[in-house]
């Protein structure tokens, strides 16, 4: 039964073979839909789960063992890790990487490299052809064959040196693997303690200077990274574990407080590497260490300086102190225990400065002591400060800024404030003042050694922020009290010429008889109106006054004593005696009281502005320049202020001294010369009966050129002001036409140069209408037309008439005067407008005349005398003018005879009588007067053709002859008509 099968269990092997064939059958189809899935999957993308950004974030805030531990994971990850950025990151973090240092070991590097590879390059080069056929001493071809076949470049070479420095890392890394190096094998991960590392892992004295000898390498920075990390790693990280300072290894290992002041500096500068998890906590467990180092330390200093113990404690912990953080602490120290910042010592009182002194003034002398005080510390501290500080540490800038700060500013800001109090004056003269002993305390001050380069500028600023809160109502109070004195001073000035005036009004109306005065008062009104100097009354007989006055006043009849006064003449050197003179007598009659009142104003002239109230105001204006100049010191936007502030007092001194003060009196002047006349004074001196005193003559003009040579005077001291004060001290550019000073000074010399314009013009104007007075009133008309009295022939006198004598001697008289006392520059222009003035109512006079043939003989002179005497003027450019008026009296010399059948009744016979005169001698005769008139040249282009014929209409036969000249001129080409 066991060998045999029976049908059933045949039949029934055969069911489970078939069952694991379908099985298999399926398990197959199943496997293939599962192949077919995984041949249907495609890979997308192929990424690790974090970014690489991510990750290298991740790294900046893993401690340094971790990183190493991190670094041994895979290839990419060592990458991350020993990427040299990371690495200078961390040195730039402590301050200890010198990016200009690593960039220059880059060049040289590249250099030698350069350097090298051509060597070597030459070297293969020497044995290459030494090794040739042929060649001659190590030459291959004699040296010229194959001269250009060196290879300098061979791809193949370079290619095969890329792999090699690929490969030579990973061969590094392969046998190194399992170990701590590449630049922090030198240390042990997170010792306990200094003592449980290696001797070799961590050193004291290494550590001391670890930082300092940090090389900035490129490709290097891990290993000095590991250095310094091997020399301070230990120590921090057992700082942050310790309980107390007790616990510290830093403080059992270093005894010496300026190595523990050391270790503590490297240590701080160290944690600012320190990104961890945790680095708030220890660094403030190290700064809490070093505070209480540093307590202890200062503690010794303030000891050292109560003692002032400079060579021993002072100098000792300021040296510990220095080494920690620079010595701030110290410094604090040294400064708050002076005793002129503690209080214990009063420097002055700033009150003292305004005891005991006049209104508008301060005294100087209390804070010229305080600076001193000042300034003596200052000198003697520094000397302190050289012996216990260390030349790193600077004292003396921080030490004048606290006593600026604290005692400077204070000191001032209650003298200012008082001051202020006492008067706008006081304010200014106190806030400069002080500002120059400040200045003078400021170059007191000596830089010591530790000092920086800028301490001086230091120094000034320090200073100059003490007077910055006070510099704008300072430099607005400035001008504010130049400006409120000049016009006091202008004031004073034109109130005290006013009384004078009134004064003198007074007098002179004081001895009147008013009943008297009332029986004529209309005609003496009128008189008064019309007559604006010395007037004569004729009232009773005469008899010389005995006053001094009466030789210059007329003096009019007194109906009680019966005198009368003298014509007064008007010459410059006799003026009316003021007020108050006790040979002085005040005039009688009304009529002779306002005359002396016009006379004195006239005579006034030369005094309506005063060369004193000029150099009054100019001194005013030069002190409040210096003060406010001196804050140009100051520099930058203050300094700018003052200079413009300096500018604006100096166009407020040409505003007011100009339009207020010369203005005004050359307004006046003008206006006094308007109302003279000259010929109102010779009419009532001849009814004085003084013949003997009487002359032609504008006086006035006299005095009004005296007041303006007082103007150039006050121009020519501005100019000397505006040179030294402004353009000599820089405040101001002569050259900057947009500068305000510049504007104003030509504004000022415009002004001047207008007035004096109008004032000569107005005065040239009563000159010339003198002339024509003159002319009009002695020029007779027989002068020029002898014949024109009498039919009889009269004996003509050659020689000038005497109008033109007198109109001669009166201009001679004027210019004379102003030669020596004027300007020359102005006396050329004035005698220039003269001279054309005088040409052209010459021309005026000449044609109102009738000049005859014979009377061209009188009229030729006195062309003649007047070119003489305009020749004697010296002024070339009026020469021409008069030649001109010479040339064109020639006209009046040319005869023409007319017909005699001219004068018949017939106009037949009148007729006949011009058409035969052609071609005849009267014809040539009026062709030589038509050329006369039509040659332009012989004028020099003054006179035209047309002025020329109205000359000739004068002639005394031009009616007889008219007909013939203008035939003549248009038979030479001139046409008038």
């Amino acid at each position: 039964m066991s060998g045999r099968s029976t049908p059933k269990t045949s039949q029934r092997n055969s069911r489970n073979l078939s069952q694991v064939r379908q099985a298999q059958l399926n398990g197959v189809r199943s496997n293939d839909k599962v192949l077919a899935s995984l041949r249907a999957t495609q890979v997308v993308a192929s990424k690790p789960v974090l970014p690489a950004e991510l990750i290298a974030t991740i790294l900046d805030h893993v401690p340094v063992p971790d990183l190493l531990r991190f670094a041994r994971v895979s290839r990419r990850l060592q990458e991350m890790v020993y990427d040299d950025t990371r690495w200078i990151q961390k040195l730039r973090a402590m301050a200890v990487w010198n990016e200009a240092e690593a960039r220059q070991r880059v060049e040289e590097a590249m250099k030698r490299r350069t350097e090298a590879q051509m060597s070597r390059e030459a070297e293969e080069a020497r044995r290459t052809g030494a090794n040739l056929p042929g060649s001659v001493n190590g030459i291959a071809g004699g040296g010229r064959r194959h001269a250009g076949s060196v290879t300098l470049f061979d791809a193949g070479k370079e290619e095969s040196n890329y792999r090699n420095s690929l490969e030579k890392p990973q061969m590094q890394t392969l046998r190194r693997r399992g170990t701590l190096a590449d630049g922090l094998d030198d240390l042990t991960i997170s010792p306990s303690t200094p003592a449980q590392a290696s001797a070799k892992a961590w050193d004291p004295s290494i550590a001391l200077n670890v930082l300092s000898r940090v090389r900035s390498m490129r490709g290097h920075a891990r290993q000095e990274f590991g250095k310094v990390y091997g020399a301070l790693g230990p120590l921090y990280m057992d700082l942050s574990r310790s309980k107390g300072h007790s616990d510290a290894i830093i403080f059992r290992t270093y005894r010496d407080p300026e190595q523990q002041a050391q270790i503590l500096s490297s240590l701080k500068q160290f944690a600012k590497c320190d990104s961890a998890l945790g680095w708030q906590a220890r660094e403030q467990k190290l700064d809490s260490m070093i505070g209480v180092f540093e307590n202890a330390v200062l503690r010794e200093f303030e000891q050292g300086c109560a003692v002032n113990d400079v060579d021993g404690r002072m100098r000792w912990y300021a040296h510990v102190l220095g080494g920690l953080n620079g010595g701030s602490a110290a410094v604090d120290a040294f400064i708050s225990g002076q005793p002129i910042m503690s209080r214990t010592l009063q420097a002055a009182d700033p009150l003292d400065c305004l005891e005991a002194v006049a209104p508008g003034h301060v005294d100087l002398n209390p804070s010229r002591q305080f600076f001193e005080k000042l300034a003596t510390t200052m000198v003697d501290q520094a000397g302190v400060i050289d012996i216990a500080f260390p030349p790193s540490v600077d004292v003396l800038t921080p030490f004048l800024s606290r006593l600026c700060e604290d005692v400077i500013a204070n000191y001032l800001t209650t003298l200012f404030d008082e001051a202020h109090q006492k008067g706008v004056e006081t304010y200014v003269k106190a806030v400069a003042g002080t500002f120059e002993q400040a200045l003078r305390f400021l170059a007191s001050i000596k830089p010591n050694k530790a000092s920086p380069s800028d301490f001086t500028d230091k120094a000034k600023q320090m200073l100059t922020q003490c007077y910055e809160k006070h510099i704008d109502l300072y430099l607005a109070e400035e001008l504010s009290v130049f400006k409120s004195k000049c016009d006091a001073e202008v004031g004073r000035w034109e109130k005290e010429m006013t009384e004078q005036e009134a004064s003198a009004e007074s007098f002179f109306m004081s001895n009147i008889n008013r009943q008297a005065a009332k029986r004529d008062f209309l005609s003496s009104f009128r008189k008064v109106v019309m007559m604006p100097v010395n007037v004569l009354p004729a009232f009773g007989t005469s008899k010389p006054a005995p006053s001094k006055l009466a030789t210059n006043l007329n003096m009019g009849d007194n109906a009680n004593n019966g005198t009368r006064s003298r014509s007064p003449t008007l010459t410059g050197g006799n003026t009316p005696q003021r007020p108050g003179t006790p040979q002085a007598q005040p005039p009688t009659t009304e009529l002779a009281a306002k005359a002396a009142i016009m006379n004195a104003r006239l005579e006034g002239i030369k005094a309506l502005f005063s060369i004193e109230v000029a150099l009054h105001l100019t001194h005013l204006a030069k002190a409040s320049i210096e003060r406010a100049a001196v804050f140009v010191q100051m520099g930058r936007q203050y300094g700018d202020e003052a200079k413009e502030q300096c500018e604006a007092i100096f166009v407020t001194l040409l505003d007011i001294l100009g339009d207020r003060h010369v203005r005004n009196g050359f307004d006046k002047a003008i206006g006094h010369l308007s109302g003279y006349n000259p010929r109102e004074v010779r009419e009532l001196r001849a009814k004085a009966g003084n013949t003997s005193n009487v002359s032609t003559g504008v006086e006035p003009l006299v005095t009004f050129l005296e007041l303006v040579n007082v103007g150039d005077l006050i121009q020519q001291m501005l100019d000397v002001f505006y040179a030294q004060e402004l353009i000599a001290t820089n405040l101001t550019d002569r050259d900057d036409f947009l500068d305000p000073a510049v504007k104003g000074k030509k504004k000022f010399e415009q002004m001047l140069d207008e007035r004096v314009a109008a004032g000569l013009n107005r005065g040239i104007d009563v000159l010339m209408d003198e002339v024509e007075y003159i002319c009009a009133t002695t020029q007779l008309p027989t002068d020029f037309n002898p014949g024109a009295s009498s039919t009889e022939s009269t004996i003509v006198d050659i020689g000038p008439s005497q109008t033109a004598q007198q109109v001669v001697s009166m201009i001679g008289g004027h210019t004379g005067m102003l030669v020596g006392t004027t300007d020359k520059n102005m006396l050329d222009v004035f005698t220039q407008e003269v001279g054309l003035r005088l040409f052209a109512v010459l021309c005026k006079h000449f044609k109102r005349q009738r000049i005859s043939d014979d009377g061209a003989i009188k009229l030729i002179s006195d062309i003649n005398h007047y070119s003489d005497f305009v020749s004697s003027l010296r002024q070339k450019p009026l020469l021409p003018y008069f030649h001109a008026l010479r040339e064109l009296s020639q006209i009046y010399l040319v005869h023409i005879d007319p017909p005699a059948a001219y004068f018949s009744t017939n106009p037949k016979v009148k007729r006949a009588s011009l058409l035969s005169s052609k071609g005849s001698k009267t014809a040539q005769q009026a062709k030589e007067l038509a050329t006369i008139i039509a040659d332009t040249q012989r004028y020099h282009g003054i006179f035209p053709a047309e002025e020329v014929y109205e000359f000739a209409e004068r002639r005394a036969d031009w009616y007889l002859v008219k007909g013939d000249v203008e035939r003549a001129m248009y038979g030479v080409g001139c046409s008038i008509m």
